[in-house]
Order: structure tokens, then sequence, then C-alpha cells
């Protein structure tokens, strides 16, 4: 049976471990390589504003070694000149940053965000690269992402990961899967990403319809830990291969 659900693995957090030293292991672009093997369908990295964790090396090499890199960024003028001149990955995820935060807390504001979105995306587009609004599945913040010509949205899922109701999990799934109807109507491809685990994720997809990509990394890695990166890939691909997206 064809996977119609893809899987992109951020491997942030194995730069975290290696920042931590200053060292040269572990090595972000041989995880990637693991992850690949063992049917990832892209990777994902975060090059931040701080370099906390992944470095302007790693985004290079990655795009350089001719995997399917996801560049999750923030939306600056440095940023936006990385992508476009030096990196030129196949996507890139335009996402809120704090410096404070230990990871990114909640969706970018598409609405204020609107006139910047609308300078800086035709840049990244004429680059080659496709566009994803990392946003709150909310039908205004879809219509931003329209209006400055994204071609995906990667609803934020960090409000269902964080439910600890059924009630409130179930009027989260409402909202993601409300969204994702939305986003499809208008033509924008669906992503979801954010605190997806090996627990949480099949009510994700049971409720959500539409989704092309999960952007996964903390749930991996942490098991990757105990278990090897790519039998950690292989276990989150068995939970995703029956997703019929309708």
């Amino acid at each position: 049976m064809t996977r119609t659900l893809k899987l992109g693995v951020n491997i942030d957090h194995v730069a975290t471990v290696r920042q931590a030293r200053l060292a040269s292991q572990p090595s972000p672009l041989e995880a990637a390589q693991l992850c690949i093997a063992a049917g990832a369908d892209g990777i994902t990295a975060h090059l931040r504003e701080d370099r906390r964790h992944i470095q302007d090396a790693d985004v290079i090499a990655l795009s350089q070694a001719g995997l399917r890199l996801n560049m999750e960024m923030a939306l600056t003028e440095e940023m936006v000149r990385i992508a476009s001149t030096l990196v030129r990955p196949q996507s890139c995820c335009l996402v809120p940053e704090k410096r404070q935060e230990l990871t990114t807390e909640g969706g970018l504001d598409a609405v204020a965000s609107l006139d910047k979105l609308l300078r800086w995306v035709p840049v990244l587009k004429n680059a080659g690269i496709a566009v994803s609004l990392f946003i709150a599945p909310d039908f205004a913040q879809i219509d931003c992402a329209r209006q400055c010509g994204a071609e995906f949205v990667e609803l934020h899922t960090g409000s269902f990961a964080n439910a600890v109701s059924a009630s409130e999990q179930a009027a989260e799934l409402d909202r993601l899967a409300k969204g994702a109807e939305y986003a499809h109507s208008l033509g924008i491809g669906v992503n979801a990403g954010h605190g997806i685990d090996y627990e949480n994720i099949k009510p994700l997809l049971a409720a959500v319809p539409h989704l092309h990509e999960l952007n996964i990394g903390h749930s991996i890695i942490a098991r990757a830990i105990m278990k090897g990166v790519g039998a950690a890939v292989v276990d989150m691909l068995e939970l995703m291969k029956d997703y019929k997206g309708e």
C-alpha cells in the first residue's frame, strides 16, 4: 500500500546535544541520513536567530547532501537571505521566534505579519522554495496564508498535544479539523506539527482530514536515544501508514 501521509523528522534536538559540548557529534547530517534511510520523507531543521542548536553550516550541509529539507525560520531579512541565496531548501516554514522560549510556543500571527509576508514570501518563492506558514488553525490566519501566496500551512498542534482533559482534546481536534478543511477548500496544502508523539498521533489522524505531512521531532529523537533513530522512525511510520485523508 502506498503511504499517502508524509513524515518530516525535525533534527534540532540532535544539534542541541552536540551544542551542549560544542562538539562535532552527534551529527545532524548523519541523523538526517539515518532518518531518510529508515523511510522518512524529509528533514526539518530550525535555524534560529540565536543559533542555539542548528547552525548555518548544518542547513547548508543538509541541502548539499540532496535531502528534502524543510527549513524552519523566523520572518526576518537575515533568514530570508540565508534561505534564498545560501541554502535553497525545497521548502521553508515561517515560524514565530522568541529568544527566551524553550521551543516554538505558538503559531505565527500571520494577520499582524501580513506586510512582512507580502514582502518576503515572493522572494522565497522566486528562489524556488515552497513556503509554509506555521499557524494556529484559525480561518483569519489561513486567509493570510492564501493572500501572501504560501503553498502550505503547518497547523500548530501544540494546544491539542497539551490538552489535559478529553473534552479539551476533542475541542482542539475539532479546531484542527475545521482549519484543515478550510485550508484545503482554498487550495492550500495542509501540514501539521508540534508535540505529536507516539500516543496522541492516532486521535489526530482519526480526526483531521487532508493532511499532507507531519513534522515531528522531539518524540522521535527521544525514542531514538533508547531504540536508535531508524527504529524510532519505523515506529512512527507504522502508526501513519493507514491514513486515508478524507
